[in-house]
């Protein structure tokens, strides 16, 4: 071997030895974490930065269980809600057309609703009123507008309004709804006559409609 390759393996082994000797003495290091947490904020806080917090990464199994629990809350605060008269947070979107279910309203009480409250749903003057509550990426809400509307078509005197859940909380909640599609039947007066979930058939829903049309 010549000299320079002697040199090449001398550079080299040199390197690895620093680079040996540098881990050794960083690896195991206890940091001051808060400290160090500090400074950060500092800099950042200097430069009219926010400060976010990144979680540790979990273990799958840590994760799996933090997972578990959230969606254990999540059901246990849609049972509660339910039980109680009060919706959730968001409706829940069905994932598939379900049989409709037309039934006397309890979630209203059939109380006449405020006027304010209809106008900021977009509901006029009709002597009956299809109030439909809708969410995005909502198949069966999709089924529900078309025979809907159809009856409203149909029909005389009968209108179709419907709604996006998600753009009204407020109501939502005051109207207890917790799933989408749900549809409201108001008579002339504003009263929650009756509440459709799932997705009814056209018969089913002119059969509804029958006392309420004079």
């Amino acid at each position: 071997m010549d000299a320079l390759g002697i040199a090449v393996v001398v550079a080299v082994l040199v390197v690895a030895t620093t680079i040996g000797l540098w881990r050794r003495r960083t690896d195991g290091m206890i940091r001051d974490e808060a400290a160090a947490k500090k400074r950060r904020a500092t800099i950042l806080a200097a430069a009219g930065l926010e400060v976010v917090e990144v979680p540790d990464r979990q273990s799958p199994a840590a994760s799996a269980a933090t997972a578990a629990k959230a969606a254990s809350g999540a059901a246990a605060a849609a049972v509660h809600g339910a039980t109680h008269g009060r919706a959730t947070a968001t409706p829940v979107p069905d994932a598939r057309e379900e049989p409709g279910v037309v039934s006397p309203d309890a979630g209203a009480g059939g109380e006449q609703l405020d006027q304010g409250l209809l106008g900021r749903l977009g509901v006029g003057p009709s002597p009956v009123t299809l109030l439909q509550f809708s969410s995005a990426f909502c198949a069966p809400c999709r089924a529900v507008r078309r025979i809907s509307t159809e009856v409203a078509d149909l029909l005389p005197g009968v209108q179709h309004v419907e709604v996006d859940a998600e753009s009204h909380l407020d109501e939502v909640r005051e109207l207890n709804i917790w799933r989408t599609p749900t549809l409201l039947i108001l008579d002339a007066d504003g009263h929650v006559v009756k509440r459709a979930t799932g997705v009814p058939s056209k018969p089913q829903l002119i059969a509804a409609l029958g006392g309420l049309l004079g």
